[in-house]
């Protein structure tokens, strides 16, 4: 079993409210070969949101203390991604999944890229918040790009 980003199963979870499925990661939830989680909204973000990039550096970052995580109004949204990540965790550790895949660029579960936090459509190269968590607790973080 492994935990693929809920947005890329078809459910519109996305900041936006839609979703990018994958018809590949999709089929795996309906057999029960994945589970399908949105770390944003398990952290209480709701659906939809204001744009959100990690300033500062990547998740790793987020998680040392020397990068936070702002919307594009400039509300900081660190506590609610760090929320996510670690209850998305605890879901994975109950069931025992040790496998990841995540939606590229996002700053929750970008596992090679993300935007850069200039809001400008550049991206760079890290993992998002909850990428690095899973990452650190020893999972294998996958990008949907990579499936």
């Amino acid at each position: 079993m492994k935990m693929v980003s809920a947005c890329l199963a078809g459910i519109p979870c996305r900041y936006d409210g839609n979703h990018k499925e994958n018809r590949v990661l999709k089929e795996m939830v309906i057999k029960g070969e994945a589970l399908a989680l949105c770390p944003e909204v398990i952290g209480g973000l709701t659906t939809p949101r204001n744009p959100a990039e990690i300033v500062g550096g990547d998740g790793f970052d987020v998680w040392n203390g020397t990068a936070k995580v702002m919307d594009d109004h400039g509300q900081d949204v660190t506590e609610a991604y760090k929320a996510g990540a670690k209850r998305a965790f605890l879901r994975l550790e109950t069931l025992g999944i040790t496998t990841v895949i995540l939606k590229e660029k996002s700053p929750s579960c970008g596992a090679c890229q993300i935007y850069d936090g200039s809001f400008g459509g550049k991206t760079k190269a890290g993992m998002g918040v909850t990428a690095a968590y899973m990452k650190l607790k020893g999972l294998e973080v996958l990008s949907d790009q990579q499936i």
